[in-house]
This record gives C-alpha cells, structure tokens and sequence, in this order.
C-alpha cells in the first residue's frame, strides 16, 4: 500500500490538477506539501488553498519557480529539510493550449512544450544527482499522446516525452509513472473550448476523486506507462477507427461492440422517406442536372457540419482535410449523408472521396445502383417511356391503332397497382386525346 509521506513535491500545485491532487494527498497524511508554481503565494486561490491543506494536517509551502530553470529548481529541491526528506514528485506543470501545430507559432509552442519536457527533465536530473530516493516519480502525460488530436498536437508530443522519460528511468532502476490523462473535471481545461472538443469525440471529464483513486492503484501496482479516463465508447470508436485498424482498442469488449454493428445504426424510415424523395427528384433530371443536385446537396451538408453560413467556400474540388474537415466532422458528414439519401454509408467515406466532386459521383452512383425501386430503375423505365412516346409521334392518325394502344397504357397503368389510385381513375376516366397529351407533357416528348 502506497502512502505519501515526508516532503511530496507537486509542480503546478497551485492549478487546478496540483491542488485537488494535494488535497488528496494532505487526507491521506502527507506531512509536508511543497506546491511549486510560476506566481507561487501571488497565485489566485494559493492562500485558500495552502490554509485548506494545513486545516487538513499537513505543513504547507508554496514557493514561485519556473521548473524550466534548472538552477532555480535544483535550490529548492536541495533546502527540503531532512526531518521531512523529499519522497515523492508529482510534475503536473504545463501551459495551457490547443489547436493544430501549423496554427501554433514557433514562441508558443516551444512554451507548451518547454515546463512538460525540460520541467520534468530537471527533475529527474537533479533528484538523481542528489541521490533521492523516491517513492514515487509522477508525470502527468496526456491523452493525446496515445490516441493523438489534431488540435492537441503539443500536448501530444510532450506526452510521448513524458511517456519516454518513465520507461528511461526505470531502466536505470528508478521509480516512474506517466500517466496519460483523459481530462479532470473542475480544472482549467473543463472552462475551455478543449473541454468541449473532449467531449464531442467521446472523452469524459474525470471526477477528481474518481482520477485519485486510480491513480493511488497505479501507485500500488506499481506502473509505468497507464492511460486513466472515462470514456464514451460508442461515441469515440466510429470516428477513431474510420480510417483504419485500431489494435489499441479493439479488444475492448465495448469498442468490439461498436465494431461489431453494421455501419453504426439501422436505417430509419425518415432516411427511407428521403431516400426515395431524393431519388423521385433526381428521376425527372438529366445526368448533368442530377450531378449537380447532389453535388449541392454534399456542400451544403458540409456547410453546415462546419457551420459556415453558405457553401461559397466548400468549392467542389477543395480537399475536405483543408476545409477543416477531422475524425468527428467527416463522421458527421457521413451521418447527415445517410439521413439525407437513405443510404447505408462507410465511416470512411469523407476519406475515400475526399473532395465534394467526388464524393457526389460516388452517392450518385450509389443511388443508381440496381434493385427494387432504385434509382436505375426508374431512370430505365423513363427511358423507355420517352422512347414510346417519340414512336408514338409517328402513328396514323387511324382511330382503331390509336384505340389499341390506348388500352395498352391503360392496361400497363393497371399493374402499377393501387399506389397512385387517383391518377390511375383520372387516366381510365380520360379521353384519348388526353392520354396522348399527358405523354407529350409528362414525359417529355414533343
């Protein structure tokens, strides 16, 4: 059984991982906290928080340092007083962004990836040089690092470091754990748009409790490199396994399920409906026409999965990858698809046909496919009507051949069955001149 105990070290202990993880760590008898952070005692809430902790039992400092200045660090490591000798380090400092790494200047992000990476270097260097023995050598990795975020990208890389730095020290015969965090309720990162993106692809927030809890397991056990979070499985397998395999989770008995369902869920008679009022619509078109209906049906459900306000800048040939199109939104896209077309479409279908162009041609041709009611047979059977009735152009005006095909139509129209029973009254009540008008009106044959 893990117990804090003399001096525990937390880097970034003022913030809002450090100070629930301090408070967790004062309950459970921590005899003296040294919380680091760059503002120390001038930090917002540092007071509150250092009373908090010493109501709880435990001796508190808070002291201003950057972990990225080795010397600064290595001072205070070095003047812990030896009736309270240094045991544990918990390095959660890092500055807070997000957002794709060609969006981050190179200033910011080298500061992302600077009080992680060099942060935790230090740490390991100084307390090695000092001969420390720890009881614990915490780092504080993320997510990202392990299943990877287009806007999270420095997160992700310092993480690996992180990841890395563990795995190194153990070879050396020291204790490590990297934890790669999905994301804490009530810190910095759930008051931000971070939080949301989380969310959105199926990462929870982890109760504070709940985060300790397993990562005093870890502890115990003994870990190197372990993933904690809460996750929505159905909703983050789809978009995380459109592209290709993912071995990494797979075996999950919950992703199994998800990869298990034929193409996510079962077509619903509203995408029947629209699926065959799309088709009805495309029928009476020429193939440039339809194309060109599709087409615009593609941009703008891609407007509106990106929120734009018109389809002006989702041009027919623009990648959707430089559109701003990413795991979740191509599987949106796919989704309003299905909704749209009543058609049964792959997760990875924004990447198969990766510009609007394409995609088009492609759910035109899946519409045309054969079989009952498809599109290829009603485009089939207009055919062949307009072909009757350009023949039909060339009869005689002799009223007995004109009489027989009537009673052709009419007998044809008899097999349509009872869909269209008004139409087909109409058509049995109408004259031959009116018979031979509908066909030079509705089908086009002039």
């Amino acid at each position: 059984e893990w117990n804090p105990r003399g001096t525990v070290l937390i880097t970034g202990g003022t913030g809002g991982i450090g100070a629930h993880l301090a408070r967790w760590l004062a309950k459970d008898g921590a005899e003296h906290l040294l919380l680091l952070s760059r503002s120390g005692e001038a930090a917002e809430g540092a007071a509150e928080l250092a009373a908090e902790l010493r109501g709880l039992g435990a001796e508190v400092s808070v002291v201003a340092c950057d972990v990225t200045d080795r010397d600064a660090l290595a001072a205070i490591i070095e003047a812990v007083p030896a009736d309270h000798p240094l045991t544990a380090v918990f390095h959660t400092a890092g500055v807070a962004g997000h957002g794709p790494l060609d969006e981050i200047e190179a200033a910011g992000l080298g500061g992302q990836l600077s009080a992680r990476t060099r942060g935790a270097r230090h740490l390991d260097e100084i307390t090695s040089e000092l001969g420390v023995e720890l009881d614990a050598f915490v780092l504080f990795s993320s997510g990202a690092a392990v299943w990877g975020s287009a806007n999270n990208g420095a997160n992700a890389a310092a993480g690996a470091f992180l990841d890395g730095l563990a795995r190194e020290r153990r070879s050396r015969g020291l204790t490590a754990t990297s934890v790669s965090w999905g994301g804490w309720q009530d810190t910095a990162m759930a008051q931000d748009g971070n939080a949301e993106q989380l969310l959105r692809r199926g990462v929870r927030l982890l109760d504070p409790a709940q985060a300790t809890l397993a990562l005093r397991q870890a502890l115990e056990q003994d870990e190197t490199s372990l993933t904690v979070t809460d996750m929505d499985w159905e909703l983050f397998t789809p978009g995380y396994a459109m592209a290709r395999r993912r071995p990494l989770i797979e075996d999950i008995p919950e992703v199994a399920r998800v990869l298990g369902d034929t193409e996510d869920t079962a077509e619903t008679p509203e995408d029947a409906t629209a699926g065959a009022d799309l088709k009805a619509r495309l029928a009476g078109l020429t193939d440039g026409e339809r194309h060109a209906q599709v087409l615009a049906l593609v941009r703008g459900e891609a407007a509106q999965v990106l929120s734009h306000a018109s389809t002006a800048d989702i041009t027919p040939n623009r990648p959707f990858q430089e559109l701003g199109f990413d795991s979740l939104t191509a599987m949106d896209l796919r989704n309003r698809l299905n909704r749209a077309t009543g058609l049964r479409l792959p997760a990875t279908l924004v990447f198969d046909h990766p510009n609007p162009q394409r995609l088009a041609t492609h759910l035109l041709a899946e519409l045309a496919k054969g079989g009952e009611g498809d599109l290829s047979d009603v485009l089939d059977i207009r055919r062949e009507l307009a072909r009757i009735g350009q023949a039909l152009d060339s009869v005689a005006p002799d009223p007995q051949a004109r009489e027989d095909i009537v009673e052709h139509l009419r007998d044809l129209m008899s097999k349509l069955g009872s869909t269209e029973r008004d139409s087909t009254t109409d058509l049995e009540a109408a004259t031959d001149d009116e018979i031979f008008d509908f066909i030079d009106r509705d089908l086009g044959v002039s």
